[in-house]
Parts: structure tokens; C-alpha cells; sequence
């Protein structure tokens, strides 16, 4: 692959609620850009980026994917990302390493309880986005009240800077606001070939009612249009992209497409949208970090020529080897280099370094700030981690991951496994924080966390196919506890001879719940001073 430099480098995700239609639009992205000969489908099994097995029979993304595609002499480093709530941390780890993002929504939907969650998140990693309604050709699809969902749910400011020529059976072609042309997208080559064209007589005055609505929230904006704006004079084309870069870039709008990724319709200016509008690593702050000590907050500039700095952000467990996908944020490191763990003071040798293609990796010899790519086999990182030059140590942000929620207990089928299962269940941790491990102090029973029914359902079916290793799993049996729940009183009398005395005690015991009721039993004595002896009185307290 040619080298590109960083101004025309992009890091991006597509992230959406569930069946938005994110993996159809990322494989429309591969096979327009050349990566793929043919389009793959997920409804058939065959989509290039879900290429786990229970993937393709789930027809779910459930991990992150990775891909680098080339368009209009640009790189983009692609991650699909999940859309079940069960898998959000991997959108999570995306996200924390991503400059910019398409948001993907189901035009009959509108915003859906996953779409604010990633919303929020990329929100909290101050991610530009590019909003794609997609599902235009879809019975009841509306783009106008999905754009208003964005503004009613999201509290964003979406600028349609496209819109639909009709909704469902009749949605025919799309708008281009900005270049003020009709586009059409031909089925005989898989909508490959794009034919723009005039604005049709019927929606010119729309066309103008919708193109000064989009100019006005502009200058609102970006102050470079508000003179032309209020003077009334025309806009050209490449003034209105400028100010939609500036407003994307500054997080102050969203740009808004629309389209049909099912039926090929309207990829191809999503594409342009992000080489357009979305950041290079050069338009992004330089990455914060902190000494090894965490006493001096440090910088690193996206420069090869500063300190090698790059995050851990995922680790795919496979049976023969473990895969290390990393964010190269400055620096430069060649392959057979060492490389620095602040975490743990401990040095990492990279033998090869590989820029993926979904499960597919292609061997390249240098890393540089802005590269997206997977290390095999390092022996003392994990998620989160940082790796860097040992003479410049810096510590970056590690990324955040929400608690588990559910919980199962699980033993392999058989006792001579334990010991593997738990070697698995510890690179499984390595691969996903979401997923927790512990064994029950007063059950004995391992208990497996996570973030939902599937997600460890997903889990215990990776450990038996790509592990080959059977495990039983049910419900964790609770350990029940006694307390007292209403007060209550009690007597007792002792009566017996041993030899020549007779012993006799009476004892009178009352008991009621205590306020705090986590708190410790409190005993209180209400026996005289001179009622026992002081040994007998702590036999009576026990």
C-alpha cells in the first residue's frame, strides 16, 4: 500500500443502533473503494467485515473489524463497530481511538436507544461526525423527522446537506444541496456509475427553500458566510464546503446525508462527505498523557519526528495467536523494534506489524502517527495500555468501560480441562474488559460477568469453537443469608447435677433487626455489674 501522508489520513468509525444497516454500508465502502471484487451481503452470510463464524450466523456484528480503503487519494482507516447494547464497549474502544465517525440511522426509526449511546460516547471523545440516514427506500422512511430526532433526542444540530427525492417504493434519487445537482445512482452497475444532473423542474423551489435553510444555519456558524448570507448574494459550492468542514471539525453541527446502502444508493457522496469533512490525525489536538508517576501532564505531537506513542485498544484472542490492534498517535517505529509498557515497566520487541483487512493482515514495515494497525503476540499488554519509546516514557488516557450486569457460573465438562479453561478465560479477559472472572468465595462456583445474556452466551460459544473446549453454564446459585426481620424474646432455664452441686442458670434473650441492616450484629448486656463473674460473663456474651 503507498505511503499517505497524515493531512490526507482519516480514522473512522461507523457506529449505529442495531439493524441501521452500519456492516452493509461498510461493505458498500470496500467494494466502491476497490478493496473488494464483489459486494457482501449480510442477510447471505457473506459480508467481508463480519468474518467470525457466529457473526455470519447471527447475521450481528459483534466485534470490531478493521479495514484500510483508499478514495480521491485519501487512506481511511475503517472500524465497524457493533450496534447491540451487549457489545458497546467495542464501541467504546473505537471511539477512544477515532478522529471522526458515521453515524448511521434508520430513516423509518429516526434515533434509537443505541444511537444516543454511541452518540454520547463519541460526545465524550470529542468525535466529529458525518450523519447518514440511511433506509430511504424502506416502507414509512422520513428524513425529516429523523432529522428532528437527532435534534429532539441527541440535542444536535444536524444540516441536511442532501436530501431524498421521495420516501419507499417512490424514493427515486437524492439532492445535492451543496453542488445544487440530482443524483442518480445506475443498478445495472451496482450503483458503481453516478449520474449527476440537473435539479428536476418539480423540486427546484424546495431546492431553494431547503439550500438557504442549510446556507443560514451555516453563517450562523461559520462567520465567513454571514455577509454573503445577509447581503443575499449566491454561495458557491466550494465556500459551503469549507464552512461545513469548519462546523464538522468544531463539533458545532452534523452534516446530513441520506440514502439506501441495500440498494446502492448514495455511498459514493458519504465517501467524498468523509474525505471532505471529517479530521486527519493533523486536525485533531495533540494527544495528553502523563509522566510514569502521573506528576507532569505531557504532550505528543502527530509527528514522526517526536517520541513513539501509540494505545492498545483492542486484543483479538484466536486459538494459535493473539492479535494487538494499536493507534499510533506520534513517532515512528520500524518492525523488529522495542517498544516501552509504562503500566508495568516492561519492554515488548515488535516482530511484524500488519494493516488488517477484516481477519486478513498484510505485513508493512513502519508504523506512523495515524496508522491503525494489529501487532501478533506481545507478551505483557493489554487493553488500554500504552506503548512508547523508553527514553520519552508517556502514560495516555486509558479507556473507560461501563460494570457488568449479568453473571453465570460456568465449569468445563471436564476436571482435567480446569486448568486450560482457566488460561482461556484469562486471555478472554485480555481480549474483553466487559468480561469479568471470579470465583464465588462461598459457593466455590466460577462466575463469568458481562454486559448481557448474549454477550456471554457469544463468549462461552467462542471458547468451544475456536478452543475446542465444552464448558457447562447455568445460573449462579445464591448463597442465602439469615437476619432477624422482627423483634421477638426468648427464655431458657439450665438445670443439672454434676456430682455434688447443683448447677441452675436462667437466661432471657430479646432480639430485633437493627436499622443498618449490612452492618455488624451490636450485643447489648444487660446483666448487673455483680451478677457473674467476669469469666462467666464472657461464656454468657459468646
Amino acid at each position: 500500500m503507498p505511503t499517505v501522508p497524515p493531512a490526507r489520513v482519516r480514522n473512522l468509525g461507523i457506529v449505529a443502533h442495531i439493524d441501521a444497516g452500519k456492516t452493509t454500508t461498510t461493505e458498500r465502502f470496500i467494494f466502491y473503494a476497490g478493496r473488494s471484487h464483489k459486494i457482501g451481503e449480510v442477510h447471505d452470510g457473506e459480508a467481508v467485515m463480519d468474518y467470525r463464524a457466529d457473526e455470519r450466523e447471527r447475521g450481528i456484528t459483534i466485534s470490531d473489524a478493521a479495514t484500510t480503503l483508499f478514495w480521491a487519494d485519501h487512506e481511511l482507516n475503517l472500524i465497524d463497530t457493533p450496534g447491540h447494547v451487549d457489545f458497546t464497549a467495542e464501541v467504546e474502544r473505537a471511539l477512544r481511538v477515532l478522529d471522526g465517525a458515521v453515524v448511521v440511522f434508520d430513516a423509518v426509526e429516526g434515533v434509537e436507544p443505541q444511537s444516543e449511546t454511541v452518540w454520547h460516547q463519541a460526545d465524550r471523545y470529542g468525535v466529529p461526525r458525518v450523519a447518514f440516514v440511511n433506509k430511504m427506500d424502506r416502507l414509512g422512511a422520513d428524513f425529516d423527522a429523523s432529522v428532528r430526532s437527532m435534534v429532539e433526542r441527541l440535542r444536535a444540530v444536524p444540516i441536511p446537506i442532501q436530501f431524498p427525492d421521495g420516501a419507499g417504493d417512490s424514493f427515486a434519487g437524492i439532492v445535492d444541496l451543496v453542488e445544487e445537482s440530482y443524483l442518480t445512482f445506475e443498478p445495472t452497475s451496482l450503483g458503481k456509475e453516478v449520474v449527476r444532473g440537473p435539479i428536476p423542474d418539480g423540486l427546484r423551489e424546495e431546492v431553494a427553500r431547503r439550500r438557504e435553510a442549510m446556507v443560514e444555519a451555516l453563517a450562523e456558524r461559520h462567520d465567513a458566510l454571514a455577509e454573503p448570507f445577509l447581503e443575499g448574494r449566491a454561495v458557491a459550492a466550494d465556500a459551503l464546503k469549507a464552512a461545513i468542514r469548519d462546523v464538522a471539525l468544531r463539533r458545532a453541527a452534523v452534516p446530513v446525508l441520506c440514502g439506501a446502502a441495500l440498494r446502492n444508493v448514495g455511498i459514493q457522496p458519504v465517501l467524498d462527505a468523509v474525505v471532505a469533512y471529517l479530521p486527519s490525525p493533523l486536525d485533531v489536538p495533540p494527544v495528553e498523557g502523563t509522566s510514569p508517576g502521573g506528576d507532569e501532564v505531557l504532550r505528543r505531537k502527530p509527528s514522526p519526528k517526536e517520541p513513539f506513542s501509540a494505545l492498545v485498544f483492542k486484543v483479538s484472542a484466536g486459538s494459535a495467536t493473539d492479535l494487538f490492534f494499536l493507534r499510533a498517535y506520534s513517532g515512528r517505529l520500524e518492525s523488529g523494534d522495542r517498544v516501552f509498557n509504562p503500566r508495568n515497566g516492561k519492554k515488548e520487541r515488535v516482530r511484524r506489524i500488519l494493516r488488517m483487512h477484516a481477519d486478513r493482515g498484510e505485513a508493512i514495515e513502519v508504523i506512523e502517527p495515524g496508522d491503525i494497525v494489529a501487532v501478533p503476540d506481545l507478551r505483557f499488554s493489554a487493553t488500554g495500555d500504552t506503548l512508547c519509546a523508553e527514553s520519552a516514557p508517556i502514560l495516555l488516557a486509558p479507556i473507560r468501560f461501563p460494570e457488568t450486569v449479568v453473571s453465570i457460573a460456568v465449569e468445563p465438562r471436564r476436571n482435567a480441562d480446569r486448568d486450560r479453561f482457566a488460561e482461556i478465560l484469562g486471555r478472554l479477559q485480555r481480549e474483553d474488559p466487559t468480561l469479568r472472572v471470579k470465583v464465588d468465595d462461598e459457593t466455590g462456583q466460577t462466575l463469568l460477568s458481562g454486559m448481557g445474556e448474549l454477550h456471554l452466551e457469544v463468549v462461552l460459544q467462542h471458547v468451544a469453537r475456536d478452543f475446542s473446549l465444552e464448558v457447562h453454564s447455568g445460573k449462579p446459585r445464591v448463597s442465602y443469608r439469615e437476619t432477624i426481620a422482627a423483634p421477638g424474646r426468648a427464655a431458657a432455664e439450665y438445670s443439672r447435677k454434676i456430682g455434688d452441686d447443683n448447677l441452675w442458670a436462667r437466661v432471657e434473650v430479646a432480639v430485633e433487626p437493627l436499622a443498618d441492616v449490612d452492618g455488624p450484629p451490636a450485643l447489648d448486656d444487660r446483666l448487673p455489674p455483680a451478677a457473674l463473674p467476669a469469666a462467666l460473663r464472657a461464656a454468657v456474651r459468646d
